[in-house]
């Protein structure tokens, strides 16, 4: 897993009760959720943890569309487990964040660590990889909803079991050769699902000095690497005009952790790859 800086954004503030305000363009879509937002679950599990009662004004401004695929639920449980542990003074080490966080959802772990690791199990076994080469990205969503459940139901044969070396990589060539060995064993099954996800990856492979195009997660988002912001920009700049119905966002890859706002407790949720 890898993380962008593009994202949703939680503000976590003292209050008297445990709150939600959702707003953002993606807001829409997780109306009627009620209690079942995974940033209330958040917050309750928390707080339950700790046997304290739940009490903060939580706001989550939604940029990334629900349902897929760039783990933006799990990232917003995370950010939210950060904020209110800051808010609330309490430790979140690693063995809590696992505790916690994998009830939650099996990248929630991994989102609270909020750097580039290699994962294995479900989500509860993480190697951290030291630094990641700069890199840009582009992300591009069909506008279409995709249960991460339904692409496993769907999907047949057995999974890739291929050693690979976990070893950081040099620079972006190295690592580019690294993933051009690799697949997403999801990829098939979501195309199956939603046809439209094939166009996606073969419209971002076509993209000037795209490196590659990967499906991320169980879809229905693809991202393609670019040697950096600018280049990751331009792409987006020819793909929105030639696909404006499309989600398409550019960004960068972070290499290190996630950087918290020393402001106060506000941490901004990126997308997972």
């Amino acid at each position: 897993m890898a993380f962008a800086d593009v994202g949703d954004e939680i503000i976590a503030a003292p209050a008297a009760a445990l709150s939600l305000d959702v707003a953002g363009p993606e807001a829409e879509a997780l109306t009627g959720l009620g209690e079942d937002n995974l940033v209330l679950r958040a917050a309750r599990s928390l707080a339950a943890y700790y046997g304290i009662a739940p009490s903060a004004a939580l706001r989550l401004d939604k940029h990334l569309p629900v349902a897929s695929g760039i783990g933006g639920g799990s990232s917003d449980a995370a950010a939210t487990l950060r904020s209110l542990a800051a808010l609330w003074n309490l430790p979140l080490d690693e063995p809590t964040a696992m505790a916690i966080g994998s009830a939650l959802g099996a990248d929630v772990p991994a989102c609270v660590a909020g750097r580039p690791v290699w994962v294995s199990g479900i989500g509860e076994m993480l190697d951290p990889v030291p630094r990641l080469p700069p890199l840009g990205i582009v992300l591009a969503n069909p506008r279409r909803e995709l249960a991460t459940a339904a692409v496993f139901r769907a999907r047949q044969g057995p999974f890739t079991t291929t050693e690979v070396s976990r070893a950081a990589p040099a620079d972006a060539a190295a690592l580019i050769t690294s993933l051009r060995h690799r697949r997403n064993d999801l990829t098939e099954a979501a195309v199956g699902l939603v046809p439209e996800i094939g166009s996606v990856l073969d419209r971002l492979a076509e993209l000037p000095h795209a490196y590659l195009a990967r499906m991320s997660g169980s879809g229905a988002t693809c991202f393609a690497l670019f040697s950096d912001r600018d280049a990751a920009e331009r792409a987006v700049a020819i793909l929105a005009a030639d696909q404006p119905r499309w989600w398409v966002r550019a960004g960068a890859l972070l290499a290190g952790p996630v950087p918290l706002r020393p402001a106060g407790p506000t941490h901004r949720a990126p997308p997972q790859y």
